[in-house]
């Protein structure tokens, strides 16, 4: 079985072509600058023998037509329309599905048209993702189609935690309210704890951070999310990149009122602020490397960040009443054994042990644990692999759904 899993952003065309049979990559790329002269086109492919060649070219490519044309010439799927086409499903990663999907879904025309009424709520990515599923729909008529989305795991909040203490009319009326995101990642991050840790995934009580250039945070309780650090968008929360996340809400109406421009606003707290906006960097190596060198900007931006994360990880704890395992993932919470250090330094009374040899020596790729033996709570680092969650789950809804076997 054979499926391929598209990430479609306003500038970008993220995917990976899976054989499921053993869950193995066949195929996998990026083609960035969408709308440019220049766009430059990544690609990697392994034969049986897991033997890989890649390459990169750079070409003029208008729109998003011309992007998903040239990925399934260089895929060698010219014939993606024709029935024999040697696809079995094409899953696509939709960034808002609202309240109405709490599980992947069978993509046709009431799905579409559902994704196109929450465009409100994820202007920058549901136009997108919709571009990536129209386009894939209209080379390969034949092929099922599945939409994954990030809001869907976090469907399981309670109201006390998913709604604002606003006005119910708003919620109501305007679907003003917290909905979450990276969902996708937090639930394969999840299943794989349970894996590590040989006990059913319903017995147990995680935290799980997913850590990169966006970060957000889960509580889960028996498989389910019942509260996540991002809301009704991807700016609530932890601090990130380039994202402020949690701030006074009045701020935007003190610089509105200083003479700034809405739209500035909204670049600023998206786009400017985070570790960029404390330390003028959002890559946290180059901001790690300048710490270590006395930079005090570089080293508040990552005693900020910790101290947010610190700050969830207690309030996830009071809420779980417990904890098993704290989970880190994400090119941050993957690679950074400083950031893993600072997040729980003086936690021990809650009973976190992290062994300082484990967590600066984490095989890189692998599920490796960070804790000293006998510690009260697990402390993981676990690579995410959303795209291969995205092809499981196409595959888990088309075989119940009877579209494969």
């Amino acid at each position: 079985m054979q499926i391929l899993v598209i990430n479609a952003g306003s500038s970008s065309v993220k995917y990976r072509l899976f054989d499921m049979m053993g869950e193995r990559s066949i195929a996998a790329g990026v083609l960035e600058r969408i709308g440019s002269s220049k766009a430059v086109f990544k690609h990697s492919a392994w034969d049986d023998h897991d033997n890989e060649t890649s390459g990169e070219d750079i070409r003029s490519v208008p729109d998003h037509r011309a992007a998903f044309h040239w990925i399934t010439e260089v895929l060698a799927l010219d014939n993606l329309s024709a029935n024999e086409t040697s696809l079995d499903a094409i899953g696509h990663r939709v960034v808002h599905g609202g309240e109405r999907f709490s599980t992947p879904a069978l993509i046709d025309g009431e799905v579409i048209k559902t994704i196109e009424a929450v465009v409100p709520l994820a202007p920058l990515h549901n136009p997108a993702n919709l571009a990536g599923i129209r386009l894939t729909a209209e080379l390969a008529p034949s092929v099922p189609q599945v939409a994954v989305f990030d809001t869907a795991f976090h469907q399981s909040l309670p109201p006390h935690a998913y709604r604002y203490a606003i006005p119910e009319s708003i919620y109501r009326d305007q679907g003003v309210r917290r909905y979450g995101f990276h969902g996708t990642s937090h639930q394969f991050l999840a299943q794989a704890a349970a894996g590590w840790l040989g006990r059913p995934l319903d017995s147990l009580r995680l935290i799980t951070l997913h850590l990169g250039n966006g970060a957000s945070a889960a509580a889960i309780i028996h498989g389910r999310s019942i509260d996540t650090s991002m809301g009704m968008t991807p700016l609530e929360g932890l601090v990130m990149g380039t994202r402020c996340g949690d701030i006074d809400p009045a701020l935007p109406y003190y610089l509105v009122r200083q003479g700034w421009r809405w739209d500035e606003t909204e670049e600023l707290l998206n786009h400017s602020s985070g570790l960029k906006g404390i330390a003028g960097h959002a890559d946290l190596r180059e901001i790690e490397a300048r710490a270590a060198q006395g930079d005090r900007d570089a080293e508040l931006a990552i005693k900020i960040m910790t101290y947010r994360l610190r700050k969830y990880i207690g309030a996830y704890l009071a809420v779980l009443g417990g904890l098993d395992a704290l989970v880190f993932s994400g090119g941050i919470g993957e690679h950074s054994a400083i950031v893993r250090a600072a997040t729980v330094e003086g936690l021990t009374h809650l009973g976190f042990d992290m062994d300082n040899q484990r967590n600066t020596t984490v095989d890189t790729g692998e599920i490796s644990a960070i804790e000293r033996p006998g510690s009260e709570i697990s402390m993981l680092v676990i690579p995410t692999d959303e795209e291969l969650a995205i092809a499981r789950e196409t595959r888990e809804l088309l075989v119940s759904e009877s579209h494969i076997t």
